[in-house]
């Protein structure tokens, strides 16, 4: 028969809701759902103006991730959210390997990260997916592990996790004392072991040391099977099973031992049930460091999050929660509190210091006007608030989202952590059952096969090599936060290490970004005339001459006429001053002729200044190089990185602050959309410095985008670093972090998986036929705690990154 009666099973299909953007019209619907039904796979498309979403029904080969390409290639891209889960119970990089990947496994997830050090998962979900926050923090809980969204956990106490930690160690510890000392120090004093079994017999000893060992598993110890069998039961065996199977087997075979000897050879007779406590103890207490050193590496970002105040008082003296404040209120800041949140001040002037969040250590003068930031310092003077923004939307709020979600993305380097450890703990288990049964076949007997496979079991640490990355950058862009610069992607740290160009911005990056009076060529009234004149004038070099000549008293100016391409003219004193460029002027003297050229030469704007139409006087006006810039650029020549610079001024000006600055490569001239293209046509590993909206295409197309934080918010969102302040240094120091931070990473891989490698087979015995040692399960254990407490501390050395200049 035509095999066309049996057509082949279609896969099942599959459902996708996704939000777009870009549709505005009848005919932007048309085209989307043309664009969807092409796709192979797709069975229907439906698109909605209105709600702007996409419905689809699709079987393999389609893919959402296929789809949703093809849509953005067609300028309808689907929206992404991310949802944020609190996860506990995880303790090695198996872990987090499982937690990602039973989210991965949900409808609607394109991403999913889970991290060690923060606790954390961040999942990136397509918007409209029925996948919501409550649905996966539940998936996350059925594969063993406490997860909840976000806004919904707690926050985390590591004093709290410490104590807790501690106290069971103290309690195993308190257990197993006397059965250690029963069992190894009648090893290490003959005399003593003699005394204890003429006295209390090895079968009492065998009972007591049985009763308290099953304590110490019942008790301290049942963490690790509550976790690690279910795991294991699963399919997704981790750290915990690895313990869980370890001390299990040692105490069961003693406990068989101890009750039934007759099924054991009589030469392998002999209980570890000091082997299984100890094991609980020391593993015990290497989480109890690792929790602590943990609560160090997180502290900048718990030091940010208490500064800000509980309370804030208004101006009619009434008390009120900051989280209930609105902007448009007025609150009262008096001497030595802090700011309670973001806004203007209304009366009164201070110094407030703004340490937190630039790292600058002098207080900064605040007058009404001025803007204020939530969590810094008020001095002496009392001032009040207009409060401008609240909640999420304040700078200091930013700053904690900014970092958390640095610390919790992953690197690139990760990915080959991510291999590993996927089959690390299968694999290590594999290994202790070979080595169990290799022993058997070649060795003494039973009692030391099982003492090798219970050290092989033991001393793998999946825990190194999972907190190896997290935690350096935990401890890494916490310390970048306190120097006030902000990673606002995890990738950047590790792409910025890597750059070797940076390109900077001149006007307001390398320059104070504002025209200031730098020369007076003149008797003493040429700048009290040239203000008075410049008073009607809306130029930007007329206010730079008004802000040098603050406090001056200034004569009174009449019949100001603006003369366009030349300057101004206004009658002063009863003389006509004139302020203008050279054309203003007929002859030039000698004595101002050779000035002008010099400074001209600088990159300085001339002011000339005639009295009666005879040049009196001369006034040069510049953009200054900020105090820092030679000092930044020098330490980054001495990091072995080349300095550009890109600027839309013009070539003179640029030359002169380029030499100034001994930049060798200056691109003057420069449109807004052509830095993009020079940043391009520097090669790969650039990264670029800017601070306006001009700078926008150049951050972006840069491999690293540095903001400076007193630019224009454009700027900030297209940049991947931010720094807080104007200062050029914080560009060294991102560099500087970055750097030390990878390198940390390194030294914490190669410690992880050295160790490993290297202890696994001396743990199976290998050693031995060769006359080496063989170590114990108490010994494996101490070394695997040792192991992730050696990472950690490792990690923290990134707290004293000291940073350029201080």
């Amino acid at each position: 028969m035509p095999d066309t009666l049996y057509p082949t099973a279609l896969p099942p299909a599959s459902a996708l809701r996704l939000k777009l953007d870009g549709m505005t019209c009848a005919s932007c619907v048309a085209r989307a759902e043309r664009v969807l039904m092409a796709q192979p796979g797709v069975e229907a498309a439906s698109v909605n103006l209105s709600t702007e979403t996409a419905e689809i029904r699709f079987h393999a080969p389609a893919t959402p991730q296929d789809m949703a390409a093809a849509l953005a290639k067609a300028g309808y891209p689907a929206r992404q959210v991310t949802v944020t889960l609190g996860v506990d119970g995880m303790t090695c990089a198996a872990c987090t390997g499982r937690v990602e990947r039973v989210l991965k496994a949900q409808p609607g997830v394109i991403a999913a990260t889970a991290n060690l050090a923060t606790r954390r998962a961040q999942v990136v979900l397509w918007d409209g997916a029925a996948t919501g926050a409550e649905t996966l923090a539940a998936v996350v809980t059925r594969a063993g592990y406490q997860a909840q969204p976000i806004a919904a956990t707690p926050p985390h106490d590591p004093a709290a996790e410490v104590a807790a930690l501690a106290r069971q160690t103290w309690i195993a510890a308190a257990l197993t004392l006397p059965v250690f000392v029963a069992e190894m120090g009648g090893h290490l004093i003959p005399a003593f072991h003699h005394w204890l079994h003429m006295t209390f017999g090895t079968q009492t000893l065998w009972l007591v040391q049985f009763l308290l060992g099953s304590l110490v598993l019942l008790f301290p110890g049942r963490r690790f099977f509550l976790k690690g069998l279910p795991t294991l039961l699963h399919g997704g065996p981790d750290m915990n099973s690895l313990v869980a199977v370890g001390t299990g087997a040692a105490w069961a075979y003693s406990t068989l031992v101890t009750f039934a000897p007759w099924l054991i050879p009589e030469p392998s007779r002999a209980v570890y049930f000091e082997a299984a406590a100890v094991i609980v103890v020391l593993i015990l207490l290497g989480r109890t460091l690792e929790a602590r050193a943990r609560g160090q590496a997180g502290a900048a970002i718990a030091r940010l999050v208490k500064l800000q105040p509980k309370q804030a008082r208004l101006e009619d003296g009434s008390d009120i929660p900051v989280a209930a404040l609105t902007p448009g209120m007025r609150v009262v800041i008096r001497p030595g509190e802090r700011v309670p949140t973001d806004g203007v001040v209304a009366t009164g002037s201070s110094a407030v210091d703004e340490s937190m969040l630039t790292g600058e250590p002098l207080p900064v003068t605040k007058a009404p006007g001025d803007r204020l930031t939530g969590g810094t310092l008020n001095g002496t003077g009392a001032l009040v608030m207009a409060v401008t923004e609240v909640g999420a939307a304040t700078v200091l709020s930013r700053i904690v989202a900014l970092v958390e979600q640095a610390q919790g993305s992953k690197l690139p380097v990760q990915a080959l952590v991510d291999r590993v450890t996927l089959w690390f703990v299968p694999v290590v288990m594999a290994l202790a059952l070979g080595t169990v049964l290799v022993w058997l076949a070649v060795g003494p007997g039973l009692a030391e096969a099982l003492v090798a496979g219970v050290s092989v079991l033991i001393i793998a640490c999946p825990c190194a090599m999972g907190l190896a990355t997290p935690v350096s950058i935990l401890v890494g862009t916490g310390r970048a936060a306190e120097l006030g610069v902000l990673f606002r992607k995890g990738e950047a740290l590790q792409r910025l290490a890597e750059v070797r160009v940076v390109a900077f911005d001149k006007t307001g990056t390398l320059t104070e970004g504002r025209p200031v009076v730098t020369d007076i060529l003149g008797d003493a009234a040429i700048l009290p005339q040239a203000a008075a004149v410049e008073a009607g004038s809306e130029h930007p070099l007329a206010a730079a001459v008004m802000a040098r000549a603050a406090g001056l008293a200034l004569p009174a100016a009449t019949g100001f006429a603006a003369r366009p391409g030349y300057g101004a003219e206004a009658v002063v004193d009863g003389v006509r001053i004139g302020v203008g460029n050279a054309r203003m002027m007929e002859d030039l003297p000698q004595d101002l002729a050779k000035p002008a050229e010099l400074w001209a030469a600088e990159g300085k704007s001339l002011l000339f200044v005639a009295r009666d139409g005879v040049p009196a006087g001369l006034i040069a006006v510049a953009d200054p190089v900020k105090a820092t810039t030679p000092a930044a650029l020098a330490a980054l020549r001495a990091a072995g990185l080349e300095t550009v610079m890109i600027t839309g001024d013009n070539a003179t000006t640029a030359g002169a602050i380029a030499r100034r600055l001994g930049l060798a490569k200056v691109r003057a001239g420069v449109l807004p959309e052509g830095k993009g293209e020079e940043v391009r046509a520097l090669g790969e590993g650039v990264a670029f410095v800017g601070d306006g909206i001009n700078d926008a295409p150049a951050l972006a197309a840069a491999d690293v985008g540095l903001a400076m934080g007193t630019g224009t918010d454009v700027a900030i969102e297209a940049g991947d670093v931010v720094l807080m302040t104007g200062d050029p240094l914080g560009v060294a120091n991102a560099h500087r972090i970055s750097r030390a931070t990878m390198r940390n990473i390194r030294h914490n891989l190669a410690w992880a998986f050295g160790y490993n490698a290297a202890l696994i087979p001396v743990a199976a015995g290998v050693l031995v036929p060769f006359g080496g040692p063989q170590l114990s399960p108490m010994l494996a254990a101490g070394a695997m705690a040792l192991s992730s407490v050696f990472v950690l501390t490792n990690a923290l050395r990134l707290k004293t990154i000291k940073g350029v200049g201080i």
